[in-house]
């Protein structure tokens, strides 16, 4: 039967926000003098800071508007800034339109001092993934915990990436991202390659990023600089690059650290996910189902549970973690997930071949006493 249940009526700010109950808008001064625009839900509890992800358009907003909310209701202080390039962040001087590495990994460690944050849980997705490693092998002293979700891990992966046409789990192998045209239909096109579930690109969303992207170009133009995500990809000097290096870095941290990558990711197919979980012994990795890039969009409830048990007791409920698809490729870590009655199963790393021997396979957990 037909769902006839007419749209929520949601609103844009006068900033160009959408309205969440819940996300407040705010500014701060960081140290280098620019103005730092951020969401941010919650007054008291642990501080949590959440990194949005590198697509056009992109913004703390449009990234966390489902877990911000959800993890202050529960206790916590969230944060979401959008990152240099994106969003509100500040493009009155040229040098403020640096998103290198470095001048993200700059732009963290200036906004947690001017809001006095000296130790944070931490969450990225896609390329907020990337700052987020970056940040963590660099600062681990002010990190309590990281969430990894859908980005990458730094050089620490040998394995090449994979590519859609070689993805056995992506819905759509053939899709390849392209450039932003600067309207409407090319940000619902960009919107179908990050977010699996249809009904959360909303109009509004995608009215709020065709404002900031082009918020953001305009001045991107004027200094003759490629886009965010551009800057990070064209970077080749060496020396840069050894700040970040993760080799023999982040698998040697005993911070908490886990990481989701969706199942059905069509941006980057979840292959490079199990490339990536050879490489790190010390995290533990969950590959959600009917999730894409953005699965933070896409499946909230479990993400928002997954962040809220492992923020607030460092480890991952069994039932929580059967629903966010625990991986069986390598023993499960009893450091971060709560084992069961029956006890752990034994790993399975040839069910992950292709979706119908994983379906078969994880249907083992359903069996496991709790």
């Amino acid at each position: 039967m037909a769902d006839n249940t007419p749209a929520p009526k949601r609103t844009l700010t006068d900033e160009g926000i959408i309205d969440i109950p819940g996300l407040a808008s705010r500014w701060v001064r960081l140290a280098d003098g620019r103005k730092a625009h951020y969401v941010t839900a919650g007054d008291k509890g642990p501080a949590v800071i959440l990194l949005h992800g590198g697509i056009e358009g992109s913004s703390g907003t449009a990234g966390w508007r489902f877990m911000a909310p959800y993890l202050a209701a529960n206790g916590f202080r969230v944060y979401c800034p959008d990152r240099p390039g994106y969003g509100l962040s500040d493009t009155s001087k040229v040098e403020y339109l640096d998103a290198s590495m470095k001048a993200n990994n700059d732009f963290l460690l200036m906004f947690a001092d001017a809001l006095c944050i000296d130790k944070f849980h931490m969450s990225g997705n896609s390329m907020g993934c990337n700052v987020s490693t970056n940040f963590v092998v660099s600062h681990p002293e002010r990190v309590l915990s990281v969430m990894f979700i859908a980005g990458a891990l730094g050089d620490i992966t040998e394995a090449p990436r994979v590519m859609g046409p070689q993805g056995k789990f992506t819905p759509n192998p053939s899709y390849v991202m392209k450039p932003w045209d600067g309207t409407a239909e090319g940000m619902q096109e960009l919107m179908d390659g990050i977010i699996y579930e249809r009904k959360a690109v909303w109009p509004e969303l995608v009215e709020m990023r065709v404002r900031a992207g082009l918020n953001q170009r305009k001045p991107r133009d004027a200094a003759k600089l490629p886009y965010a995500l551009d800057q990070v990809r064209s970077q080749k000097d060496p020396n840069q690059i050894q700040i970040f290096s993760t080799k023999g870095r982040i698998d040697k941290l005993t911070i908490p650290m886990i990481y989701l990558f969706g199942l059905q990711d069509v941006l980057a197919p979840v292959e490079n996910g199990f490339n990536q979980e050879d490489s790190v012994p010390n995290i533990q990795f969950f590959y959600p189902d009917e999730c894409g890039h953005q699965g933070q969009s896409d499946q909230p409830e479990i993400f928002n549970d997954v962040a809220l048990e492992f923020f607030k007791t460092g480890k991952v409920t069994w039932a929580t973690a059967v629903k966010a698809g625990v991986s069986l490729r390598k023993p499960i870590n009893p450091r971060y997930v709560e084992e069961p009655k029956g006890g752990f199963p034994k790993p399975a790393r040839e069910i992950y071949a292709d979706p119908q021997s994983l379906r078969n396979g994880l249907k083992a957990l359903d069996k496991v006493p709790a």
